[in-house]
């Protein structure tokens, strides 16, 4: 059994606005990808048994490299379980010729309403060993103020 990283942050968002986000793949693609890269989608289909493929590109080469490619990683995802406007589980492979990325890694995003809006619990179990714990918790922080910043301009653009 490998490592398991976890991240959370109180949203000011209703729990169903949070969920919203965490299944839309226009949205996913803006907030998910952590500093320094860029997403897009190759194809997604949220429901139990569909699956996506997310392409981060980095912004700068990072010097180790991508796991996929020079410049970028690429994320071939299935959906477990989703429970509306609560959790959604996913296994996770990295396309990669390394073996230190290879194995499955359960992602589970929770969603929990809360005095001042919704907690987002992150928990990624069996983390493969070529991603440091440093910078898997630096990127789920990242995507998780990302996704913050991307609920407050959507709720910016409504009102």
């Amino acid at each position: 059994m490998g490592r398991t990283d976890s991240a959370s942050r109180v949203i000011d968002a209703p729990p169903a606005r949070v969920y919203a986000a965490l299944i839309d793949p226009d949205a996913l693609a803006v907030w998910l990808p952590p500093a320094g890269m860029t997403g897009r989608f190759d194809h997604f289909d949220a429901r139990a048994g569909g699956s996506y493929r997310m392409v981060l590109a980095y912004q700068q080469t990072p010097a180790s490299g991508g796991k996929t490619t020079v410049d970028s990683d690429v994320v071939e995802a299935r959906f477990v379980a989703i429970e509306p406007n609560a959790r959604i589980v996913q296994q996770v492979d990295f396309t990669s010729a390394d073996p230190a990325y290879a194995g499955t890694m359960t992602m589970t995003w929770s969603v929990t309403a809360v005095d001042g809006g919704t907690r987002v619990d992150m928990t990624a179990a069996d983390v493969p060993t070529g991603i440091s714990a440093e910078d898997h918790a630096e990127g789920m922080t990242s995507s998780l103020s990302n996704l913050a910043a991307y609920l407050a301009r959507a709720q910016d653009e409504t009102t």
